[in-house]
């Protein structure tokens, strides 16, 4: 079973909708998937009640919030994606990073995110000094004609862990966060630009 973890200490990063959509490409390639939601709006869960029976089917589970990090995944299950909190820390942090086998990161393209994401980065990389391959970085809701996506494209430059994309900033991302749909469930050619962006994302996630 792998287990994908979404992770980042500060809110409104992005984490629930990389969640769902990585959850949705392990989906339509044939996985049982399971979305875990540590977050207390429940962005996620929220995401998999409003999806079609049409599609690949993704559970969830039912459980307070704090016992994510302890919970199992029902049985049969091939695929795990945890959206955690933000200001995740302590035993809760280790507990989760623990079981990781891939942990990604997304940034936001502003000072205030870069500089708690750097002490993140450093708190990860301590945590899992014996498999750092798997830790990787994403730019999040990024318009690369900006000054604030030259900054942040400096900022990754320095990290050292992998920079796997930059997901531009779209309202198809909201639009299909409404109706329980990901990336992988809309017709390629509406999409094109984006899922360009998510193919080294998708070639990480299906690594070993």
């Amino acid at each position: 079973m792998k287990i994908v973890v979404i992770a980042n200490p500060k809110g409104g990063s992005g984490k629930s909708t990389l969640s769902t959509n990585i959850a949705g490409y392990f989906a339509s390639c044939g996985h049982q998937v399971m979305l875990g939601d540590a977050d207390v709006q429940r962005s996620s869960k929220f995401w998999v009640t409003h999806r079609p029976e049409s599609l690949p089917k993704i559970s969830t589970w039912d459980y307070e919030a704090d016992l994510i990090y302890t919970a199992k995944p029902y049985k049969n299950t091939t695929h795990v994606v945890i959206d955690t909190p933000g200001g995740l820390s302590g035993w809760r942090m280790q507990e989760v990073i623990g079981r990781a086998d891939k942990i990604l990161v997304p940034i936001m393209p502003s000072m205030f995110d870069m500089q708690a994401t750097n002490s993140f980065i450093v708190k990860l990389l301590q945590l899992k000094r014996a498999n750092t391959s798997n830790i990787a970085v994403i730019g999040n809701r990024v318009d690369a004609r900006t000054v604030a996506a030259a900054n942040l494209k400096n900022f990754m430059d320095t990290l050292n862990v992998p920079v796997l994309s930059y997901l531009r900033d779209t309202q198809y991302y909201v639009h299909m966060a409404a109706h329980g749909l990901s990336i992988f469930d809309i017709t390629p050619s509406k999409v094109q630009r984006d899922l360009e962006q998510w193919n080294p994302i998708c070639q990480w996630l299906d690594s070993k």
